[in-house]
């Protein structure tokens, strides 16, 4: 007996260890946590519930609006799946540095309008639990049930019809099992349909003609969904290294007709604040099963879609808006120049083999534009972001999850031509593009005063790393304001013809790029 309680002690500390830190949970809320790292996670850390977390000091004036008298839940927060969090020691200094009450305050709340709260969103990852979008965050600019409707309970969903030319019919399903009518849903993602819900809201899509169920869903976080399945690619028939030749010629003709600059090297690498950053992740690791392939067929030649699939997961309407609004900010400041936001793309999923063919963008409207990675993973090596700077010679920027590229998108050349690598590799993008304000012919215009002189001569470059050194600085230049991104191929492009030898030279088959 001896022997087996010495055998066993470690095992029983350890689980009563456990068992005392976990949070305990009360009729009234999911217990008090006192480190973020209480917070329950799934397998992949990532916060495995819609949570609303608020101090001690305020719990029985949160809890009153979701408890009844017999302490027991409303179904409102039951069909929610939200979990109530209280506060404590390090996670409240982390969560509220400011104090729970909103004047500042250490007195005891007479209502939930006082009180600090914030929603925290299923699907977040654990390193960024703490970083909320300032929606998120209740300021007392309404009332707190009202901000807890809208900011935390409303989300927005979106619907795609992949199944049937035929419009299919949708269906919201009332608690009491009714369905009524929403509408029609027409084919494809030009006819996405986007509206605003309630987390536990269900929805029910019946073909147009045989009634048939289609999907049963329940809204468990903001969402996008195709219904039946995006269709295969066709036209992949077609000659296309002669289309790429061609193409590359006329992106080396676009990128000479831009005369504006707004930067030394015409990008810049950089990182999405958290709660960008955490938003964005959340909602990719939500709605990443819904991904679909992104609309190639018929198209043009700058993914290579003819030999992987290209993948697409639309970003809702209103959080477009959202995220396009805060990102404006730091391009603005990246360019010196007052910007409005003209487009946002995304999110694309790039595959194992992919490759993005070299180009630059839209003149009229993607002036300076932001690429955001918002994932990635197997990667075998880096898969960096290809920019021509203003003396054409060839950077190559890693990237990892949370890092931006500002770019000077209409008149430097870009790309990723070399193949993404790793047995199941993915790579996750959002794109976004501005222009100076009111102004489609930006590109015509000298710099305005005060515009950082592009960087041409950097005087001698040596190779002193490897070849394969990508992104580390293995090039080194009499004038180190070049950075650690020129590339190891030390590749100057002066024609479509160097885009094309360079495009065909790092390709699946090709044995190397000695010549270039």
């Amino acid at each position: 007996m001896r022997t087996l309680i010495r055998t066993y002690a470690p095992l029983v500390a350890t689980l009563l260890a456990a068992a005392a830190a976990a949070p305990v949970a009360s009729a009234s809320n999911d217990g008090v946590i006192s480190s973020l790292a209480d917070f329950e996670y799934d397998d992949n850390s990532r916060l495995a519930s819609h949570t609303l977390v608020y101090t001690e000091g305020c719990a029985d004036v949160i809890e009153g609006l979701f408890v009844d008298g017999g302490g027991n839940r409303y179904d409102q927060l039951l069909s929610d799946r939200y979990k109530l969090h209280p506060v404590s020691g390090e996670a409240k200094l982390d969560l509220f540095p400011q104090g729970g009450m909103l004047d500042g305050s250490d007195d005891k709340p007479i209502t939930a309008n006082e009180c600090r709260a914030i929603c925290l969103e299923r699907g977040v990852d654990s390193s960024l639990v703490g970083a909320a979008m300032p929606h998120r965050h209740f300021s007392g600019e309404s009332t707190f049930s009202d901000w807890f409707h809208n900011s935390c309970r409303r989300v927005e969903v979106c619907f795609m019809n992949y199944h049937s030319k035929t419009p299919m019919k949708m269906m919201w399903v009332t608690p009491q099992g009714q369905e009524r009518d929403h509408g029609t849903l027409k084919y494809g993602e030009r006819n996405t349909k986007c509206i605003d819900s309630f987390l536990g809201h269900r929805f029910l899509f019946r073909d147009g003609d045989t009634n048939d169920i289609l999907l049963d869903i329940t809204v468990e976080h903001t969402l996008v969904v195709g219904v039946g399945n995006s269709p295969d690619y066709t036209g992949k028939d077609r000659d296309f290294e002669k289309e790429i030749e061609r193409t590359l010629g006329r992106e080396w003709k676009r990128h000479e007709r831009v005369n504006r600059t707004c930067s030394p090297l015409g990008f810049k690498k950089g990182r999405l604040p958290d709660d960008i950053f955490a938003s964005m992740g959340a909602f990719y690791y939500n709605n990443a099963k819904y991904r679909v392939r992104e609309e190639w067929s018929g198209k043009g030649v700058f993914v290579n879609w003819w030999e992987v699939d290209v993948y697409f997961i639309q970003i809702p309407w209103k959080l477009k808006g959202v995220w396009q609004r805060r990102l404006l900010d730091l391009v603005a400041a990246w360019t010196g120049t007052e910007l409005e936001q003209t487009d946002m793309y995304g999110l694309r999923r790039y595959e194992e083999g992919a490759r993005l063919l070299t180009h630059v963008d839209r003149e009229t409207t993607h002036a300076f534009s932001l690429i955001v990675n918002v994932a990635q993973g197997n990667l075998s090596e880096p898969w960096a972001v290809e920019v021509h700077d203003h003396a054409h010679r060839l950077h190559e920027v890693t990237m990892q999850p949370g890092d931006i590229v500002y770019y000077e998108s209409a008149k430097c050349l870009h790309g990723r031509n070399k193949p993404l690598k790793g047995k199941g590799a993915y790579y996750v993008n959002l794109f976004t593009h501005y222009r100076p304000v009111g102004d489609p012919a930006w590109l015509d215009k000298p710099n305005p005063e005060g515009t950082p002189e592009p960087l041409i001569d950097v005087g001698e470059c040596k190779l002193e790393g490897s070849i394969n050194d990508v992104g580390v600085g293995a090039v080194k230049c009499d004038d180190d304001s070049i950075g650690p991104y020129l590339s190891p191929a030390m590749f100057t492009a002066t024609s479509g013809d160097d885009l094309f030898n360079w495009w065909k030279s790092v390709g699946p088959d090709a044995e190397g790029h000695d010549e270039l």
